[in-house]
């Protein structure tokens, strides 16, 4: 039997982390995360995929050699106040517990979650980062070779480094893809809220646009107009406007953090993206693209029934206020 390179914790088991999970198992590690209020549908995904299942963080932390955050971010600083309490109770670590946070938060935002594991006494070693990209997919096999995976990048930044980790370092940093940006906490979050506010930004214009020509009755001609006219913005546009509802509702905090970071680091004002995030608290709370779940869409699957259940869910609550 092959043993594992190490255990490798994942918090939580969505849709990212469940492909950051599989990625790491079909690399030789093992992966284990704490499903404490997660669906049944959740647990039964983990556990088909190998993912060990731990009843408590206590657990957890006692078991894993690193731990990754992948949560929504208005959880970020929660969850890793969990793992400190997990790590503060009775019992006391051999080796350091690396704590690697790649959620969508503000370099500020990092700093203080940094801070919080300074209650370990250094029993946890913390690692700012993020995920630009789509969850870990598996490539159709192409050759003898066998198959590879489509993989996000992983920027990271801090004074701990994931290849110096001794023994397992330098094959976790290659199979998750990370680059180390700098020696200080927050650069990987600020690089990841500069790269979003151009990506989930658009996307917000152009539900905005399509939605508006959609009430003018100008849509077909809008699509015909950027088709022909701006194909390079089309095209991302409708890529965007389509996957966007099922992460609506974790987007929200996301721009509110690209708001906080562009006024702390940039100097603006946070107007632009706290409109941004009404945006998408609009299409979580308001219509019905905020029921979307990934790989079970009823809704929104193209433009037109995109901008269409916008109209609706806008209309109502226009309705609704009046």
């Amino acid at each position: 039997m092959t043993v594992p390179l190490a255990k490798i914790g994942v918090v939580s088991i969505g849709d990212m982390g469940m492909g950051i999970a599989k990625l790491l198992i079909a690399n030789g590690f093992s992966v284990a995360t704490n499903c404490k209020g997660r669906s049944d549908d959740t647990i039964e995904r983990a556990k088909s995929a190998q993912v060990e299942i731990f009843k408590s963080d206590e657990h957890l932390a006692e078991a894993c050699d690193v731990i990754l955050s992948v949560v929504p971010p208005k959880d970020a600083a929660a969850t890793a106040q969990r793992i400190v309490d997990a790590v503060t109770g009775p019992f006391r670590r051999s080796e350091p517990l690396y704590f690697a946070d790649l959620n969508a938060v503000a370099p500020s935002t990092a700093k203080n979650i940094a801070a919080l594991f300074e209650q370990t006494r250094g029993q946890v070693r913390f690692i700012d980062g993020a995920i630009i990209g789509h969850p870990p997919t598996l490539k159709p096999s192409i050759d003898a070779s066998g198959a590879g995976w489509n993989v996000p990048s992983i920027p990271v930044s801090g004074p701990y480094k994931i290849p110096e980790i001794p023994g397992y370092g330098e094959k976790l940093s290659a199979v998750l893809n990370t680059r180390h940006v700098s020696d200080e906490i927050g650069r990987a979050s600020g690089l990841k809220m500069c790269f979003a506010s151009l990506t989930k930004g658009f996307t917000s214009l152009a539900i905005q646009s399509f939605t508006t020509a959609k009430r003018l009755g100008v849509l077909d001609e809008l699509q015909s107009e950027l088709q022909g006219f701006a194909p390079a913005h089309w095209k991302p546009a409708e890529r965007g406007v389509i996957a966007m509802a099922p992460k609506a509702y974790r987007w929200v905090r996301e721009m509110e953090e690209i708001a906080l970071t562009f006024d702390e680091e940039g100097g603006f004002p946070q107007d632009l993206f706290q409109g941004v995030a009404k945006v998408y608290q609009a299409v979580a709370e308001d219509t019905v693209l905020g029921q979307e779940k990934v790989g079970k869409r009823k809704r929104g699957t193209d433009v037109n029934d995109m901008a269409a259940a916008m109209a609706e869910g806008l209309e109502n609550k226009k309705k609704k206020n009046d």
